[in-house]
């Protein structure tokens, strides 16, 4: 009796390593590696993490995934026999990525455990910066940190300046004249005139009560480089015009208009190209002073926006109707219409048309 309990106890070990060594097993040699420095200037770097399998069956290399899109790996695509080695190579790109890293990568396989994590590190020394990497956007033979002027949120009642940096890369003076500035936009070069090399500031003043408008607003100018006006001379002046309520009192807000919508979302479901939809949003002053709207302005042209009036007493709706035309549209569809008012605690409300086109 003692030796057939003996032999049960014996069994119970014996089986559970047998079906181990059954099983496919990836073993990394390092399942680390730091490249330590080296240059951005330099090309890709690339390490081979090598594994044994020490199971008893083909191990087979699922999947291998990236931490990020630096990182490319490549591994052995062929089930790797029991004892026969195999790898998983990671690439990695500095190019543009100075300073230290450390990413992973995940490999799946049909070992176990299932997944194995891997690690690279380094440090990419960063490369000498030139003048096109810090003057983006070239204009003849000038060169511009940025490609437009952008004000961003702006007061209706406000008037700022903003520069923008240049530099002269020629061997020869520069100088630079604007064309068709809008009149709420006073622009100058300084100084008027650039020596070869020499760095500069567009300085551009913008008046937002001049501009007299509602949301996000843009204007185009060129400029004239030595008597020369070329197609890539034009530059963009953008803003987000926003009303200013800083001025009014408790009083005046707690009696001010207040905008809601019925529904701020129109699904339309699917339809076929070339159809049209038509939805009809109510707004609603439920404030206690009139409600006037500033601006009704779709994301696109396919969708017609037309208020029935301009200004709205306390306790009135009116609608809004909006025809969505999908000719030349295709897939899902998410388009806005943007309604601007004197409402001081949401004086911007989004309206959403939302549906699928389907090819006919």
């Amino acid at each position: 009796m003692k030796r057939i309990l003996l032999l049960f106890c014996l069994a119970a070990l014996i089986v559970p390593l047998m079906s181990q060594t059954v099983q496919p097993k990836i073993s990394f040699n390092e399942k680390t590696y730091n490249f330590g420095k080296f240059k951005e200037a330099d090309e890709k770097v690339i390490h081979k993490f090598e594994f044994v399998n020490t199971g008893g069956r083909a191990l087979i290399i699922q999947n291998v995934s990236a931490s990020c899109g630096c990182t490319a790996p490549r591994w052995t695509r062929e089930p790797v026999s029991p004892g026969a080695k195999g790898y998983v190579a990671v690439t990695y790109n500095p190019a543009g990525r100075p300073g230290s890293f450390r990413k992973y990568v995940t490999v799946i396989s049909n070992s176990n455990p299932g997944s194995v994590r891997l690690t690279i590190a380094g440090e990419v020394e960063p490369k000498p910066r030139t003048v096109e990497d810090d003057y983006r956007y070239a204009m003849g033979p000038m060169r511009l940190k940025s490609n437009h002027l952008a004000f961003g949120n702006l007061k209706n009642t406000a008037t700022t300046e903003k520069q923008l940096e240049v530099i002269n890369n020629s061997e020869e003076d520069v100088k630079v004249a604007f064309q068709r500035v809008p009149k709420h936009v006073t622009i100058k070069m300084e100084p008027a005139l650039l020596k070869p090399k020499q760095k500069g500031m567009i300085v551009a003043t913008y008046s937002a009560p001049l501009r007299n408008d509602w949301g996000f607003v843009i204007d185009r100018m060129s400029l004239d480089i030595n008597g020369k006006t070329e197609r890539n001379y034009g530059r963009v002046v953008s803003a987000n015009m926003e009303e200013d309520f800083s001025a009014l009192s408790e009083a005046e807000l707690a009696n001010a208009p207040v905008l809601s919508v019925d529904n701020a979302e129109f699904k339309f479901g699917k339809i076929k190209q070339g159809e049209k939809v038509e939805h009809t949003y109510v707004v609603t002053n439920s404030g206690k002073s009139d409600l006037h709207i500033r601006k009704v302005k779709a994301s696109c042209g396919c969708t017609a926006v037309q208020p029935e009036k301009r200004v709205i007493s306390p306790g009135e709706s009116v609608n809004i109707k909006t025809v969505f035309n999908s000719a030349g549209k295709v897939g899902n569809q998410n388009k806005t219409v943007t309604i601007i008012t004197n409402d001081p605690k949401k004086s911007k409300m989004i309206l959403w048309v939302k549906g699928e086109v389907i090819k006919s």
